[in-house]
């Protein structure tokens, strides 16, 4: 049912260039459901409409056909305005790269879109923001920069700064795509963790078929189109129950060995 689902997209086509003779049609005709608590992975080869499909559903952008519909509202009746606030409210973003501000402390960045909901700060957004903080394990590193972190911790600033709103929908484009492998690995983990704890739907975009593989459901996306839609049977846990990223080197024999 629509009305159940946390993103449902029905026909939903993007041109570019409309009206000129440059028009050209990047996704046609997508039907996509997302349900509460699920964790998907959408991948795709470069110029499969990945990142045009990712903005339509953070509602950065409009589609030309279709319709789009989150936590249960209608976004093409929206104005921009109101577009803004839907996006605020149920939508959060992690990116590949961060896009923390450098000139503020930890915490300050997981605060930043209450501030920008609000337009002034208080008590209750920094407690908020202060839970979160300890919920991906940084309370020690809350007061300092965020230029004085790894690229681990600075993904979990980026999480917490994506759940400080408590959105029903996480975008997640290629969140360990910067990321050594145990950093990688502690950062799904958080992922799933908020997921399983929260129910909070997860879409995360990646060309990484490990990353994908441990996801419940995998999404392809092929020349604009939904190539396949399946459920994932075959996903991996550690011994605590935890799905994780493997270990490259179980997978291949490195020439050393």
């Amino acid at each position: 049912m629509v009305e159940q689902a946390t993103l449902c997209l029905q026909g939903i086509r993007k041109s570019y260039g409309v009206g000129s003779i440059a028009e050209a049609e990047v996704l046609h005709g997508i039907d996509l459901t997302i349900n509460k608590g699920e964790f998907t992975a959408l991948i795709g080869p470069s110029g499969s409409g990945k990142s045009t499909l990712l903005n339509l559903i953070g509602l950065l952008d409009r589609p030309t056909a279709g319709r789009l519909i989150i936590a249960g509202v209608e976004a093409a009746s929206l104005d921009d305005a109101a577009l803004t606030r839907l996006r605020a409210s149920t939508v959060g973003f992690v990116f590949q790269h961060h896009n923390l501000l450098q000139a503020f402390t930890a915490q300050e960045n997981v605060m930043l879109p209450l501030l920008a909901a609000r337009g002034h700060a208080d008590a209750g957004m920094q407690k908020r923001a202060s839970e979160l903080i300890a919920a991906v394990g940084l309370t020690a590193w809350s007061d300092h920069l965020t230029n004085e972190l790894s690229g681990g911790q600075q993904q979990r600033v980026a999480i917490a700064r994506a759940l400080v709103m408590q959105p029903a929908l996480v975008l997640a484009d290629e969140p360990t795509g910067n990321l050594d492998t145990e950093s990688a690995n502690s950062v799904f983990r958080l992922m799933r963790q908020v997921n399983r704890d929260s129910a909070t739907s997860f879409l995360i975009v990646t060309h990484d078929p490990r990353l994908a593989r441990r996801c419940d459901r995998i999404i392809e996306l092929v020349d604009g189109r939904i190539f396949s839609d399946r459920a994932n049977q075959a996903q991996e846990e550690d011994m605590d129950g935890q799905i994780a990223m493997s270990d490259p080197a179980r997978e291949k024999p490195t020439r050393e060995q």
